[in-house]
């Protein structure tokens, strides 16, 4: 449980790493890496349960905020399953890497729906993934709501 755990931050750092925009440079300017700001990092934790999520992804809490819809407007089913899609997916574009970009796609997630996240974790989830397929103009499946 918690492999998948640190499987998914890690894979959201590093989607948040490679898809930061580069700025380009004159003469011989130091480039330095896109700053974090504390705002844009969303962490749950749970110790019982032994999992930890954090998404580390430039604009997410921003958007989280304004844009996603409210907590419980959608059934913890509807979420499991949108989930579960929504992963089958990107692990099958992980596979991929001559057709998808590796740089988006860099690592699976290993999301197993037997195992009862809750409705917290399951709701971020969810809203990384439209977040991410309206940000980075992907499609992961079925319909896509815009935001």
């Amino acid at each position: 449980m918690k492999n998948y755990i640190y499987t998914f931050i890690l894979l959201l750092t590093i989607v948040a790493c490679s898809t930061a925009t580069k700025s380009s440079v004159a003469g011989n300017t130091p480039v330095h890496p896109p700053k974090v700001a504390v705002n844009d990092t969303v962490r749950i934790a749970n110790d019982s349960l032994e999992y930890e999520v954090i998404i580390i992804d430039n604009g997410f809490s921003t958007w989280l905020a304004a844009t996603a819809l409210p907590r419980n407007y959608y059934s913890l089913s509807y979420l499991e399953n949108k989930n579960n899609l929504y992963v089958t997916e990107w692990n099958n574009r992980v596979l991929q890497p001559q057709r998808y970009s590796p740089n988006l796609y860099e690592m699976s997630i290993d999301y197993r729906p037997t195992i009862h996240y809750g409705y917290e974790v399951n709701y971020l989830i969810y809203n990384y993934m439209i977040y991410f397929q309206n940000t980075y103009k992907q499609k992961l499946s079925g319909y896509v709501p815009i935001r």
